[in-house]
């Protein structure tokens, strides 16, 4: 697989960022940091690591219910596929790695390609639409109470990753309403992809738009599924979401944050993330957070919380996501 072959120098690469970003953040705040690791609760930070895997188990269930195969993927196995994909979209540009990789695993179980590529883009276009809904409340409640004045280059970057979200949505909608429309989209994809000069053959793209009408169509029978997949979507998000609440309370700061203020900070931070074409976000994700959250939390501690906040949503998953894919490949190799 391509994506394997990747893997190796995007590591490399994620790790030097990663050691850029952390010099960052350590050289002029070490000290505060340290003082505020060493008056951590527990407790509080405990509930902020289930968070994360509440949020991974909801996003596998969703997954579980898409597949509806409990003899092939029962839901132990949707949950843990979700966890290897936050490995590969973690270690990948944009988060392109995950999909082929659920691709890859559900043909281990015996699904067919076709099947399994239907499958991982329902399951992209419920998160997509998750996503959208999540940054449309934030979006609306900063309008409301403008919870961020002192950013506004950041918002006007939020409010056109939400546009360019909102464009997704609205152009998969197009390719599920007819082939017709799907065909002409997808040849002004190619007409996109030539001006851009990416290596990306018109076959390619024809076959990718033609998955994305068949995923659509299967939606359409089963509209019951797809709302409850959304909602579930949507419950997955506001666990991540919530996770900074928990992280600055583990530091006994129970004042700084309310509830709506953290999970419209944090659907910020993330739309910010998705405009970084390296791996992770890693840097520009790490300067939202600041950028946001800094309007309510202490600069004392604010890089520590960040530290945290970081590795339990982005390399925590990334570590176990690594150990159980290695795993299963040895297993592979053992039977």
């Amino acid at each position: 697989m391509k994506i394997l072959d990747s893997i190796k120098k995007n590591t490399i690469l994620l790790l030097i960022i990663t050691g850029i970003v952390l010099y960052i953040i350590l050289k002029d705040d070490f000290n505060d940091i340290v003082i505020a690791l060493k008056q951590i609760d527990i407790k509080y930070l405990l509930l902020a690591v289930i968070l994360y895997f509440l949020s991974v188990v909801i996003k596998g269930y969703a997954n579980f219910l898409i597949t509806n195969n409990p003899k092939k993927v029962d839901l132990k196995e949707a949950i843990k596929h979700n966890m290897i994909t936050q490995f590969f979209n973690g270690v990948t540009p944009f988060s392109t790695g995950g999909q082929p990789m659920e691709i890859y695993m559900l043909t281990e179980h015996d699904i067919s390609v076709t099947k399994a590529t239907n499958q991982t883009i329902q399951s992209f276009i419920f998160y997509q639409i998750a996503l959208v809904f999540c940054g449309a409340l934030a979006v609306l409640y900063n309008f409301v109470f403008a919870i961020f004045p002192k950013v506004r280059l950041l918002q006007h970057l939020v409010l056109l990753g939400f546009a360019i979200n909102i464009a997704v949505v609205i152009v998969l909608i197009l390719i599920s309403y007819s082939r017709i429309i799907m065909q002409k989209i997808s040849k002004l994809a190619i007409l996109l992809s030539k001006k851009l000069k990416r290596n990306i053959s018109e076959e390619e793209i024809v076959q990718k738009f033609n998955n994305f009408y068949d995923g659509f169509q299967d939606i359409k029978k089963r509209k019951h599924l797809a709302t409850k997949c959304i909602i579930l979507n949507v419950l997955s998000l506001l666990c991540l979401y919530s996770i900074p609440l928990f992280v600055l309370n583990s530091m006994n700061d129970f004042t700084s944050l309310t509830i709506a203020e953290t999970l419209t900070a944090s659907a910020y931070v993330y739309i910010i993330g998705a405009f970084v074409p390296i791996p992770g976000a890693s840097g520009g994700i790490e300067y939202g957070f600041t950028q946001f959250y800094g309007n309510f939390i202490n600069q004392s501690i604010i890089s520590a919380v960040l530290l945290i906040w970081r590795f339990i949503t982005y390399y925590l998953g990334i570590i176990i996501g690594a150990l159980l894919f290695n795993f299963e490949k040895k297993v592979k190799k053992c039977e």
